[in-house]
């Protein structure tokens, strides 16, 4: 998107006062990220704003500032000049009805994007929301405060799986670099996302891994998290978070897709690959969407048969990566 959209939208938000924000339901670090930097930014120029999601945050993202006070809702209300809708590529991905009837401003970076906000900034090259929002804040001339910061690396940490998917540019690790001078502790941070785990999550590890299936001649690896597995290890769907990169340590696997049964016969597929293997093609086939490197979708049906509709297309998206 060229700089006049970026100034557009500035000028847009100089000119109001009170602000919604949001982003996809089932909320990530990005997610959440963007949206709290973009509203402490808001609340330094002097104006009011509101977080809304559909689900909550997940728990190891709720000693950061400002997480607490998110409100989940299915449907929005209220006088407002304006919502800020970020990471989703139309309004139905917040799961939260009622912004069609504000002014909308849509900030993404997720391939597919429909354009649907009175204005748009998007940049599928970007690694992260995150990083868009840093272009706001900083046309906003709003000065980097540590919470503002926080969530800026927050965003990108996450998105970037620990800085391991594609996208990460040098203004990526500029964006870092003025993050922590201006008061984010990557280390910190690290730990509060990472190293938050709950015994249910150490035990859910090694159900999981024992689940764990290879196709491919060894370059693709599944996994199911069944509602079982969850009652049996004492674990909850949030401690599944981030199990999925565990798979590609392994030098030979080049894709992954985790199984999570949502309910009975109905699975909402995490997918991850590694260099040219475009799972977000596969995604698409069924209806989901995400990157080239992360995507997922949801099937409906018996395990086995959802499994068996999905490994052909990872395998065929291998080769397609060779």
């Amino acid at each position: 998107m060229s700089h006049n959209a970026l100034q557009a939208i500035c000028e847009a938000i100089l000119a109001r006062q009170r602000f919604v924000l949001t982003s996809h339901a089932r909320p990530d670090g990005d997610a959440i990220g963007s949206q709290l930097a973009m509203a402490y930014a808001l609340k330094a120029l002097g104006k009011s704003a509101v977080c809304v999601d559909k689900d909550p945050a997940p728990p190891q993202f709720l000693p950061f500032p400002g997480v607490a006070d998110i409100q989940c809702v299915s449907s929005v209300s209220g006088e407002f000049d304006a919502a800020i809708v970020m990471e989703c590529g139309d309004l139905s991905r917040t799961g939260v009805a009622g912004f069609e009837k504000y002014f909308v401003i849509n900030i993404d970076h997720h391939p597919g994007n429909t354009m649907y906000g009175a204005l748009n900034w998007f940049d599928e090259a970007a690694c992260a929301c995150g990083e868009l929002v840093y272009d706001v804040i900083e046309e906003l001339q709003v000065t980097l405060t540590p919470e503002i910061a926080t969530h800026i690396y927050v965003s990108i940490l996450t998105d970037t799986g620990g800085f391991h998917y594609g996208n990460i540019t040098p203004r990526t690790f500029e964006i870092c670099r003025r993050c922590v001078a201006a008061g984010a502790n990557p280390a910190a941070i690290a730990r509060t996302i990472y190293d938050s785990s709950t015994l249910g999550r150490l035990r859910l590890i090694g159900g999981v891994l024992n689940s764990l299936e290879l196709e491919a001649g060894g370059r693709l690896a599944t996994a199911l998290i069944s509602l079982e597995l969850l009652s049996d290890t004492g674990s909850t769907p949030e401690d599944s978070d981030g199990l999925i990169n565990m798979a590609l340590t392994v030098k030979e696997i080049e894709a992954v897709a985790f199984f999570k049964e949502i309910a009975a016969d109905f699975y909402r597929i995490s997918m991850r690959s590694k260099g040219d293997v475009d799972v977000n093609l596969v995604a698409k086939k069924f209806g989901g969407g995400g990157h080239k490197n992360a995507a997922g979708c949801s099937i409906q049906g018996a395990y086995a048969d959802v499994r068996a509709k999905l490994v052909p297309e990872l395998c065929a998206a291998l080769q397609t990566g060779v």
